[in-house]
């Protein structure tokens, strides 16, 4: 997904009453309600106390018992969904919330690039197109990131080259782009584009497969309601060239995969926005015209269940799911980002890495929730009416990803999600500054995710910690003062690694926090917010230092640490 502000925090929303709290942070449609009818429950569902708040009830795509309430403007989305929910027919209720594309700053360089020099002893296979040499993300080396001011670290990249040498893909691998839509006649990636033949040979204005939907030709543009998804934004392009643009056609950049079939599931408007309705639709038409990935680099909105069950569809097709971990800098692991926060075993939830080989400062992390880091800073693809530009976001590190799964299936087929899941993130490489940002700690590397190779790793064993009391616990004052400023080292003799257990905390979130750092002071883990029963991330070594510190500000309670693990 696109750089998004700081400020645009997203919370769970559960199907309870917690939900409302979300509901009210997390922007939604106005006046529409989501709600799944029991089986049979829609025959029975009597509307007598709101049939003057009811306007309409539309059916979701092909789930026959999700349906869109419109209500009538004088009613609330949380009035109306706290008496739907009262209805013993009706199996949940919620917003309709909204999922954007914000603008991102990006440079067009059309016709501005230098053209690309290749470098002498190189005898693996290098693309020919112009633009190649910087395309960092592919090979990075150390001086070819656009507009870069700082040198790149050298391989610090997926490794496409050697990864080529095994596969450069296959058309008969089908991704969506769930997007923008697609510029499906850019020439870097006509030749990629998939085409329903039905149709394509049909009749205009008739549904010549019999799918449900006309003249779906490349796909289906539901923002619109039609069969066009052409893409009037670039965000959608973009992400489709990083996954697939055509090698060695003498046009402009050259994508992970040199053979794919992609189709444009548009269900972002022009604008860049899109409904939890609108995205059920796009995912359940991907899965239904048999796609073997879909490709999602958007977010926004609170927890959805249906969202989540439109997800799980795929899932149970064998599709894998890869989303953007979104991009305002916050741990996901305490402040949910969806759809890449949805524990479904298709979901794949990619943060953004620099040429630099360190985390993008707007990417959000998540110890765990987010799988691998892939590169997203500074990334150059294709964008509508055949152009060119730089972007950066979690959403350009997501196609790299795609892609390089997008090889593994060409090499080996499809593969049970969980394998497929674990594969990619045990081979990546282990890097310091992803640690504890990552489950893994590691940056894709699409020629050992092909031959699973996997680096050896300086890593605790998981069965194998030593839990100890602390003789004097480390604690706040309850509650604690303004401008605090509170440290404690700990040392076990003859530990390789350490963490400590909090037992509850509540400070005031991202202003107050319990940092953990090593021996050296480099921190691995800050601890804000509200929650109880935390283990912190762990340092490498038999010392580590634990510091409080709170703002002049607001005050809570506190926190407490009463264990260390060892070993």
């Amino acid at each position: 997904m696109v750089r998004l502000s700081r400020s645009v925090l997203f919370l769970t929303a559960l199907l309870t009453t917690s939900w409302q709290v979300n509901a009210k942070l997390a922007e939604h449609v106005p006046g529409e309600v989501l709600v799944k009818f029991k089986a049979g429950g829609l025959k029975s569902f009597q509307i007598s106390k709101l049939n003057n708040e009811i306007k309409s009830l539309y059916q979701v795509a092909s789930q026959t018992n999700l349906y869109k309430v419109s209500c009538d403007q004088k009613s609330t989305v949380e009035g109306m969904i706290e008496r739907l929910q009262q209805d013993p027919r009706v199996q949940y209720a919620e917003p309709n919330f909204i999922y954007r594309v914000n603008p991102v700053t990006h440079t067009d360089l059309k016709g501005l690039l230098a053209p690309y020099i290749k470098e002498k002893n190189n005898t693996l296979y290098t693309p020919t197109d112009p633009k190649f040499g910087e395309l960092w993300g592919l090979r990075n080396t150390g001086r070819n990131e656009p507009g870069g001011r700082a040198p790149g670290a050298i391989g610090a990249d997926i490794d496409a080259l050697r990864a080529w040498e095994i596969t450069k893909g296959a058309r008969s691998v089908k991704i969506a782009v769930i997007d923008t839509g697609i510029d499906y006649r850019h020439p870097d990636l006509k030749d990629q584009i998939w085409t329903n033949q039905a149709e394509a040979d049909g009749e205009a204005g008739v549904d010549d497969d019999g799918n449900g939907y006309v003249d779906d030709i490349h796909g289906y543009d539901f923002a619109n309601k039609d069969g066009d998804p052409i893409d009037g934004h670039s965000h959608g392009t973009h992400c489709a060239g990083t996954i697939g643009a055509t090698h060695n056609n003498n046009e402009g950049v050259a994508g992970v995969m040199a053979d794919v079939t992609l189709v444009a599931v548009k269900f972002l408007t022009d604008a860049g926005s899109g409904s939890t309705e609108d995205a059920i639709a796009a995912i359940d038409y991907a899965t239904k015209v048999g796609v073997d990935l879909m490709s999602n680099s958007w977010g926004g909105g609170g927890f959805s269940q249906a969202l989540k069950e439109s997800i799980e569809r795929a899932s149970a097709a064998g599709i894998i799911f890869t989303a953007a971990a979104g991009n305002s800098g916050t741990n996901n692991d305490q402040s949910p980002h969806y759809p890449s926060n949805y524990q479904v075993a298709n979901v794949v939830s990619v943060a953004a890495h620099t040429a630099q080989d360190d985390l993008a400062s707007f990417s959000c992390f998540g110890r765990t929730t987010v799988h691998i880091a892939a590169p997203g800073h500074q990334i150059l693809s294709s964008t509508k009416d055949g152009g060119y530009s730089v972007y950066s976001g979690t959403s350009m590190a997501t196609p790299h990803v795609s892609g390089a799964l997008g090889l593994l299936l060409a090499k080996e087929g499809r593969l049970p999600h969980t394998e497929m899941r674990e594969r990619l993130m045990a081979t990546s490489i282990p890097v310091g500054s992803y640690r504890g940002r990552t489950i893994n700690g590691g940056r894709l590397n699409a020629y050992n995710l092909l031959t699973n190779t996997r680096p050896e790793r300086n890593e605790p064993k998981p069965g194998d910690w030593k839990r100890v009391d602390l003789a004097e616990a480390f604690a706040s004052e309850h509650p604690y003062g303004n401008d605090q400023n509170l440290s404690r080292t700990f040392r076990q003799s003859g530990a390789k690694f350490m963490r400590l257990v909090v037992k509850k905390y509540e400070l005031e979130k991202n202003y107050d926090y319990l940092q953990v750092s090593n021996g050296q002071n480099r921190s691995v883990d800050k601890v804000t917010g509200t929650g109880e029963g935390y283990t912190t991330d762990y340092v490498e070594g038999d010392s580590l230092i634990a510091t409080f510190k709170s703002d002049r500000s607001v005050t809570k309670w506190g926190f407490e640490v009463y264990q260390l693990e060892w070993q």
